[in-house]
């Protein structure tokens, strides 16, 4: 019996173009801090890597692989996924540093009991980490970073190219690299204000010693957090300028992982 030919060969061709780029765009979504927010619907995250895929499939020179069921299919699946995760990866990681900073100076102030739902992870964090992530987000986007994030995930197809290889061993040393630098950013938006907690414990200590009927826990606690709400008021223009210089470097390094990842491809 011959079946009869709707011409639905072109149709499904196209429904796989746009599948196949939704695949980078989706999981660079879904690793991203503010899209992959546990708060966006998933349904919102798959009309945004549809929409993005539409873009790119009209403004970018992309080939999509032949819809065949292969190993080799498999691989490139999988290393578009890499790739996306590993640009939403950077961001996740930028945006690890104010609550890592925030952690040490909620412990440092006696405030790490005042604990929140983070709505990027659904894990408990400090409130001056839930904070610290708020003013990070509004400079991020206020900069236009998102965007420009954006941006650059499109401009991804052009530099790594779909079945063109990746340089996947250089790619996780520049992240781990680069979760080094966040470190050490973290470090410095706490540092300001465990200095003056600092100095504020060691006269609190001196006064217990030359005064030992004083309660060093009654003295001490809210003696720890008012001078910490007055440290971070003071220290709010460092913690502005460093959380800037953090979102221009998040943008940066995204830029540096899509060129070290083409390395494989320029080796290949």
């Amino acid at each position: 019996m011959i079946m009869p030919e709707f011409g639905f060969g072109a149709l499904e061709q196209e429904f796989w173009d746009m599948a196949f780029l939704m695949i980078r765009t989706g999981a660079a979504l879904f690793a991203a801090p503010l899209f992959g927010a546990s708060s966006v619907p998933v349904q919102v995250r798959i009309v945004m890597a549809g929409a993005l895929a539409v873009m790119i499939a009209n403004w970018m020179p992309v080939e999509s692989p032949p819809m065949v069921v292969s190993f080799a299919m498999v691989l490139t699946v999988m290393q578009e996924i890499i790739i996306g995760l590993a640009m939403g990866f950077v961001l996740q990681v930028a945006f690890a540093a104010p609550m890592i900073g925030a952690e040490i100076v909620s412990g440092t102030m006696g405030m790490a009991i005042a604990t929140a739902i983070d709505p990027n992870s659904g894990t408990q964090s400090s409130a001056l980490g839930q904070f610290y992530g708020v003013v990070l987000t509004l400079i991020f986007v206020a900069l236009g970073g998102h965007l420009l994030w954006l941006r650059l995930v499109i401009e991804s197809y052009a530099l790594l190219p779909p079945a063109g290889g990746i340089a996947a061993a250089e790619v996780g040393w520049q992240i781990a690299s680069f979760a080094a630098q966040v470190f050490a950013t973290a470090l410095a938006i706490a540092l300001p204000v465990t200095l003056i907690l600092l100095v504020v414990q060691m006269m609190t200590g001196v006064l217990s010693r030359s005064a030992p009927s004083l309660n060093l826990f009654a003295l001490g606690l809210p003696s720890g957090v008012l001078a910490g709400l007055a440290a971070l008021i003071a220290a709010m223009p460092v913690l502005q300028e460093q959380l800037i210089t953090l979102s221009s470097m998040m943008i940066e390094e995204v830029g540096a992982v899509a060129q070290t990842a083409a390395g494989g491809t320029a080796n290949g």
